[in-house]
């Protein structure tokens, strides 16, 4: 689509507005300390930090591993069907806020069920809030269910059964967690399964890891879209074969400053992958903890790398593209995204 050029001044208000969906975003990443807090408070859990304050303070990460092990604490405050309602609920008005139409919510039943908490209770309180997010919100949401990698297949298998009966309430499945050391191969049988059970199947694939990882991914384990796959960049083969293939990357730059994938945002990859013809898109992972929703990875990557209101339209239109929504929702919310882009003065 063309548009009128838009000046450097009004692209970080143009990147607020611009209706936008979110495809890789763990709903415990929205966990914000106050909410810890007050969970831990209502549900009588005892937590190693004294303030709110102290919490935060301790969101600073060398690595993935290190951000996964406070992660996974902060999970222990979740108890009921209702505090799952109410962070998916809290991070739903937050997108909104951020003019998100759509948003398809990675979560695990893993780390709860090794809490004790029923799988039920973690999906009748998410999908409730997915259900709700139109009339409350004026979103569509649906409900990706990540496996654990450091864990093993068979976990996987046994996980993936658990939820087969509450199975109309998840639209994919995917996979999350420690990456380097556990190739997407190690869950070639349950990822089968999976597809024969018809459900989408996506990736997390080359944020640490090599370019190898994201080939057997699409090669072994069939996915339709890779999560993060920056590493990509450094095999011009894979990149081409992305963009031939249109496999959509659902990358979050902040995340990957924060891990320490790249030093600075100056040097991220995406505006190089965009401009290769890869359908990249922009997304939070785990907002909490990696210092902002995705308006805020929007604007500063933008500033970071120097990219236009051209860019803004292309990744905008990827993540309606690259998401699991069907062909009249999908032409509903690009009608809406070039109707701002043709009026926004």
């Amino acid at each position: 689509m063309n548009h009128k050029p838009i000046s450097a001044e009004r692209l970080p208000a143009l990147l607020r507005a611009m209706p936008k969906a979110e495809l890789h975003m763990h709903i415990e990443g929205s966990l914000e300390p106050d909410m810890i807090f007050a969970m831990a408070q209502r549900n009588q859990v005892p937590l190693s930090y004294p303030s709110v304050e102290a919490l935060r303070q301790a969101y600073v990460f060398n690595n993935l591993q290190e951000f996964l092990d406070i992660y996974h604490a902060g999970t222990t405050v979740l108890k009921t069907e209702q505090d799952f309602f109410d962070m998916t609920d809290a991070y739903l008005a937050r997108a909104q806020a951020d003019n998100v139409l759509h948003t398809e919510i990675f979560f695990d039943t893993q780390t709860h069920t090794g809490h004790g908490t029923s799988v039920e209770t973690v999906i009748n309180g998410l999908y409730r809030a997915c259900e709700e997010a139109p009339a409350r919100h004026g979103i569509t949401a649906s409900l990706i269910l990540c496996f654990l990698r450091h864990l093993s297949e068979e976990e996987a298998f046994e996980c993936l059964e658990q939820v087969l009966p509450l199975r109309d309430k998840i639209v994919g499945i995917g996979l999350a967690s420690s990456e380097v050391g556990h190739p997407p191969e190690k869950f070639a049988k349950v990822f089968a399964r999976a597809r024969e059970l018809g459900f989408r199947l996506v990736a997390h694939a080359g944020e640490e890891a090599p370019p190898a990882y994201i080939w057997s991914a699409l090669d072994v384990l069939k996915v339709e879209r890779i999560d993060h796959g920056v590493q990509a960049i450094h095999d011009a083969a894979l990149m081409q074969r992305l963009a031939k293939d249109r496999i959509p990357l659902t990358v979050c730059p902040l995340s990957n400053l924060k891990l320490c994938v790249y030093p600075t945002l100056a040097q991220h990859s995406l505006k190089r992958m965009l401009d290769a013809g890869i359908i990249a898109t922009v997304n939070s992972d785990d907002p909490a903890y990696f210092g902002g929703y995705i308006n805020e990875n929007f604007t500063q990557t933008f500033a970071a790398l120097g990219m236009t209101s051209q860019h803004a339209y292309q990744l905008a239109r990827n993540s309606f593209d690259a998401s699991f929504i069907d062909a009249t929702l999908r032409n509903r919310y690009v009608e809406r995204l070039d109707v701002l882009f043709q009026t926004f003065v």
